[in-house]
C-alpha cells in the first residue's frame, strides 16, 4: 500500500516540512530505507545514520528536525507515530470468509458468516466463533469456546473447552490457553491430580506472543484484563489475574493465584511467585525474583548486574559468610553501647 506523507500526517496528527505528495511504499529502518520508505530517528547516537539515510522521508520530533535536510514529519512521539504509520502501510491480510474444507467443524459450533476457518482447524460442539474472526490453520478450538469479534488465532493455537477470548485480540502460533493448572495434593507417596474446573477469560485488544501457555483457574477463572500484552514464551498459572494494559516481555512466570495490577510492566524472566499481590503501575525489572507482595507502586529490582568472572566468586565465596560477619557485627554494637 502506497500512502502520500500528508496522509500519514493526517493520521499520526503531525505535520509535514518538505513535500507532501511524497508517496511511501513501506517503513524501515534508518540504515536500510530506500527512496520508496519511510523511517523515524529518535536516538542520538544514531545521528550519523541520519545524515545519511536515502529514505523518502523521516519521523521525527521538532528539535531533531535541524538534523535532516529532506522530508521531515514532525510529530511529538517519533516511536509512537512510526508505529501507527507501520500499521497504516502494511495492512494485516484480508479476511477470506468461509469454512476451508479440511476443517472439522461441529454442527452445532456457531461460525459468523464472515469468519475465517482455515485449513484443519478443529471447531467443537457448542463454539461460538464472532464476527470477522480468523481462526488460522490447525488451531484447536474447545466445546463452549467464545471468540469474540475481529480476533486472529494464528497457525496451530489450542483453546481448550469454556474459555472466553475478547474482540479483536491476537494469538500468535503455539499458544496454549486453558490448558489444566499445575494441581496436586500428596496421596501417601504418589500424588493425586486437582481437577481443574475453572475457566480462561481474556478480555478485548489483548495480544499473546508464540508458545504462551495460560492454564485454567483450578475453581474460579484465570483472568487476563483488555489490552495487556504478553511476550513469547510466557507462562500464566490457574486463577492469576492480570489487570488491564499490563505488559509482560518474554518467559515471564506468573505463579498461581498471583494477581498482578493495572498499566504494570515485567521484563524478560521475572519470576512472581504464588498468592501474591501486585498493585497498578508497578515496573518490575529483567530477571528480578518476586517474593513479596508490592502493594506501593513504582519500579523494582533484585538481579544482581553481570561483573567479571573473578569478581563473581570471591562475592558468592563471601556469601556464606555473611551471616557470622552479621553476627560479629550485632556482639561489637552490644560491646560499645556498653
Amino acid at each position: 500500500m502506497a500512502l502520500s506523507l500528508g496522509e500519514l500526517a493526517a493520521i499520526v496528527g503531525g505535520r509535514i516540512e518538505g513535500d507532501a505528495a511524497r508517496l511511501v511504499e513501506r517503513v524501515s529502518s534508518l540504515q536500510a530505507s530506500g527512496p520508496d520508505a519511510i523511517t523515524y530517528y529518535r536516538d542520538p547516537k544514531l545521528e550519523n545514520l541520519l545524515a545519511e539515510t536515502h529514505a523518502a522521508a523521516v519521523v521525527l520530533c521538532s528539535d531533531d528536525a535541524p538534523f535532516f535536510a529532506g522530508n521531515r514529519l514532525i510529530v511529538s512521539n517519533p516511536a509512537l507515530a512510526f508505529a501507527k504509520i507501520a500499521a497504516a502501510l502494511h495492512p494485516r491480510p484480508a479476511i477470506q470468509p468461509g469454512i476451508h474444507t479440511t476443517a472439522v467443524v461441529h454442527e452445532n459450533a456457531e461460525i459468523a458468516v464472515d469468519a475465517q476457518i482455515g485449513p484443519m482447524a478443529v471447531v467443537e460442539n457448542g463454539a461460538q466463533i464472532g464476527a470477522g474472526v480468523v481462526v488460522g490453520a490447525q488451531c484447536y478450538v474447545g466445546s463452549g469456546t467464545e471468540i469474540g469479534s475481529g480476533s486472529r488465532l494464528d497457525a496451530q493455537v489450542t483453546i481448550s473447552h469454556n474459555c472466553i477470548v475478547g474482540c479483536n485480540c491476537t494469538i500468535s502460533p503455539g499458544v496454549v490457553i486453558g490448558a489444566a493448572g499445575f494441581g496436586y495434593v500428596p496421596e501417601n507417596s504418589t500424588w493425586l491430580a486437582v481437577p481443574q474446573l475453572g475457566r480462561v477469560v481474556i478480555g478485548d485488544d489483548v495480544e499473546i506472543g508464540a508458545n504462551t501457555t495460560i492454564d485454567r483457574g483450578a475453581l474460579d477463572d484465570t483472568i487476563i484484563g483488555n489490552g495487556v500484552k504478553l511476550d513469547n514464551q510466557i507462562q500464566i498459572a490457574h486463577n492469576v489475574q492480570i489487570g488491564e494494559h499490563s505488559i509482560l516481555a518474554g518467559c515471564v512466570a506468573v505463579a498461581g493465584s498471583a494477581i498482578l495490577g493495572k498499566r504494570c510492566r515485567f521484563g524478560g524472566r521475572v519470576s512472581i511467585l504464588g498468592h501474591l499481590e501486585i498493585t497498578d503501575d508497578v515496573e518490575v525489572t529483567a530477571t528480578s525474583v518476586v517474593t513479596r507482595s508490592l502493594l506501593v507502586a513504582g519500579r523494582y529490582s533484585s538481579c544482581v548486574p553481570v561483573q567479571d568472572s573473578r569478581v563473581w566468586r570471591k562475592n558468592a565465596a563471601r556469601i556464606h559468610n555473611l551471616n557470622a560477619l552479621a553476627q560479629r557485627i550485632k556482639a561489637l554494637e552490644a560491646r560499645l553501647k556498653q
